[in-house]
Parts: structure tokens; sequence; C-alpha cells
């Protein structure tokens, strides 16, 4: 199923990218330096602390039956 409202925003995505030779930091320099030219307020959070991934434990049915 086709959205055209999606499909233009893909568009415009990837033209932006292209100009900037799908460089991200490019890209991000590019958003930053737009937003700042925008005069608008843009809300900026810290950046959250991650644990590290557990070690995943085997659930009961994951330990292999010996009976059966």
């Amino acid at each position: 199923m086709n959205d055209p409202i999606v499909d233009e925003v893909r568009q415009v995505r990837d033209a932006h990218a292209a100009r900037f030779n799908y460089d991200l930091d490019a890209i991000f320099r590019d958003i930053k330096e737009q937003e700042k030219m925008s005069g608008r307020n843009f809300v900026s959070f810290p950046p959250r602390n991650v644990e590290p991934n557990q070690a995943l434990q085997p659930t009961e049915s994951a330990i292999p039956d010996s009976q059966g």
C-alpha cells in the first residue's frame, strides 16, 4: 500500500541526504544549523544512562528434557 505523504517525505529525506553524499555527520551538522537559523526553541535532553545487558538465563522451556 503506497501512501503519497510517506512517499513525499522519503523523497525529500533522500534528496537532503544526497546533498551530503549520505554522510550522517554532515547531515546532522546541517540539521543543527537549520535549527539555529530557525529561531525556534528546541528541547534537548541529556543522554540516558544505559545499563549494560545482563546475561540472559534460559527459561525452563529452553532447557532440553532428557526424558523424552
